[in-house]
């Protein structure tokens, strides 16, 4: 029966991106390499991959909400463009849509690593966060709850598949002197992880501390107070054939960051716990 509510899960991503596929009848295909801002405008439609959970993107009903959602469309809006965002649970196929022109920004809570700054382009900084254990709460007699970063020593620490969060547990075990094993997933995002180690499926996963925040109030028997990492940048990516679009992308955070509506939007998805 667990297995069917990740398959159920997994189900309702493909649905969404049909919907929202067919929603974009006038959806050019891709071009084969990566798009500049002078081509996007011309075109007039800007293409971004995101990933389904509780802070990038989600639907309710017959609404569409998500932070990094709100704010594409109001970049889109300023720019006198139409978005077109496609939820792609894989953080791989978000990077090799990037390089093949599909989409023109990953636009979701990605960490801003110096290996990700050697093949992409990252814009200024949009939110800080840093990445968290998710394990099960402790019980007594329990001897898989992790008190500290030390007890990683030997456990398996399940992540998304190409997730930068890796090269932050390769560095943690050197720091610790021990091996932590990394077993990546590909067909499940971070909300899925959560509940596969709420119900048992999996002892310990890794993921950003806003989404684990806010999704534990659905998965109550979990623990996500183990730092795996320092407090850290995460921004937007784009291909380092689209300078202009990075440039286009931090002109408008910049001044955005200053308006009440962005106030706003942060406010409702980054509440404070």
């Amino acid at each position: 029966m667990k297995r069917f509510k990740y398959l159920y899960l997994a189900i309702s991503v493909v649905i969404i991106v049909a919907i929202l596929l067919f929603r974009s009848n006038d959806q050019e295909q891709p071009t084969g390499h990566p798009r500049d801002y002078a081509e996007i405008k011309k075109e007039g439609t800007i293409n971004v991959a995101t990933e389904y959970n509780s802070i990038s993107f989600y639907v309710d009903g017959d609404t569409i909400s998500g932070f990094h959602y709100e704010l594409i469309e109001a970049f889109a809006h300023d720019k006198g463009l139409k978005a077109n965002l496609y939820p792609v649970m894989s953080f791989d196929q978000r990077l090799k849509g990037l390089s093949n022109g599909t989409y023109d920004v990953i636009a979701s809570d990605l960490l801003a690593t110096s290996e990700l700054k050697d093949s992409l382009l990252l814009t200024s900084p949009i939110i800080l966060s840093k990445q968290v254990l998710i394990q099960r709460k402790k019980v007594e007699g329990d001897s898989l709850y992790i008190k500290s970063q030390l007890d990683l020593a030997g456990r398996t620490l399940h992540v998304v598949k190409g997730s930068p969060s890796i090269l932050r547990i390769h560095n943690l075990s050197n720091e610790i002197g021990d091996t932590i094993y990394i077993q990546e997933v590909e067909k499940y995002g971070t909300e899925q992880l959560m509940a596969m180690v709420a119900h048992g499926d999996i002892d310990y996963a890794v993921c950003d501390e806003s989404i684990a925040r806010a999704s534990i109030d659905s998965m109550p028997q979990l623990d996500i107070n183990t730092a795996i990492s320092f407090t850290q940048f995460y921004s937007w990516a784009v291909s380092k054939q689209s300078p202009a679009l990075l440039d286009s992308l931090n002109s408008w955070l910049k001044d955005f960051r200053k308006k009440d509506q962005y106030q706003q939007i942060y406010k409702k998805y980054y509440r404070k716990k």
